[in-house]
């Protein structure tokens, strides 16, 4: 690895830390001025007892020596403090227990959406403006317009209650089969078309004819060439994609009862479980981050020919 290639990363590395810091001020000082907070709907509370559970959680002590406390236990311990509304349970814990769901729901999903979009891509693109190609872009763009909480209602509808050959709860066996399905649509779709269109223009370049000229096969000229540097879209588009999927999509662990990050996340907010709001919060976005660096990364793996600065 070239000196130029490690101070890209380590420069992109300090600026992943600032983008994480920025993440983690806005959201505690935005939290923090939404009228209300996370005991005002307690049930029967009096002014004492809140008083007593907010000094307990630090609540009562001034706002800037609360964001000072939480960035040196995050900095110091890793630590994102208890969950006000779980008690007796850390936020770190619950977050490790919805990822691990997230996750599996995430990286099989994203795994399917990158296998089909770039082989339905390449068909498309190699079949330009035959049949198969017009029924794959009719089919993709029905997939990128529908929102995906349509989608998840629908599949649940059709294979959940009229069939009956899947379970509608996410948390059952096999529960994971619909989740998958809805949460890699939509990206399938979108890498279908970009690797359509990147293919297409790589397909026209003076290399790729001069390569025909010379006799090579047309199985390397797709897959050793055209296809390779068909990628570098795609790659650009599956970096943060990944880190979103993995994350959990919020609306769609909510359709199917999912025990996942996404989930919790939702409950969080509606609960005003500031702890559980800003772990959720600096687990996605430094994920973003991640993705994104990595996916830097890879062009240059794809394709030498580019500088990293």
């Amino acid at each position: 690895m070239s000196s130029k290639t490690l101070l890209y990363i380590l420069k992109r590395l300090l600026l992943a830390l600032l983008t994480v810091w920025v993440v983690i001020t806005l959201t505690f000082f935005v939290m923090h001025a939404v009228p209300g907070g996370p005991f005002t709907s307690e049930k029967a509370i009096t002014p004492a007892a809140q008083a007593q559970l907010e000094a307990k959680y630090g609540l009562d002590k001034p706002l800037f020596v609360q964001y000072l406390t939480y960035l040196k236990d995050i900095v110091t311990e890793f630590d994102f403090g208890p969950s006000l509304k779980r008690r007796g349970m850390d936020v770190i814990d619950i977050i490790a227990d919805g990822m691990e769901t997230s996750a599996q729901l995430g990286l099989i999903a994203a795994g399917v959406a990158l296998v089909s979009g770039v082989v339905l891509g390449a068909v498309a693109a190699l079949r330009r403006n035959k049949l198969i190609d017009k029924i794959i872009m009719v089919i993709t763009t029905a997939f990128v317009s529908m929102p995906s909480f349509i989608m998840g209602s629908l599949l649940l509808v059709i294979f959940a209650l009229k069939l009956g050959v899947l379970p509608a709860n996410g948390a059952s066996e096999n529960g994971l089969i619909l989740p998958v399905i809805t949460l890699a649509l939509y990206p399938m779709a979108y890498i279908t078309r970009l690797t359509r269109s990147s293919m297409l223009d790589v397909l026209g370049q003076d290399y790729i004819r001069t390569a025909k000229a010379k006799g090579v096969s047309g199985a390397k000229i797709i897959f050793g060439h055209a296809l390779k540097n068909s990628l570098i879209p795609v790659i650009t588009y599956f970096g943060p994609m990944l880190a979103y999927i993995v994350t959990g999509s919020l609306v769609v662990e909510q359709i199917f009862a999912v025990p996942g990050i996404g989930r919790a996340f939702v409950s969080s907010i509606t609960g005003r479980d500031y702890p559980m709001i800003m772990g959720t919060t600096i687990i996605l976005a430094t994920l973003v981050v991640i993705m994104n660096l990595v996916s830097d990364i890879m062009y240059k793996v794809v394709d030498p020919r580019i500088t990293l600065e």
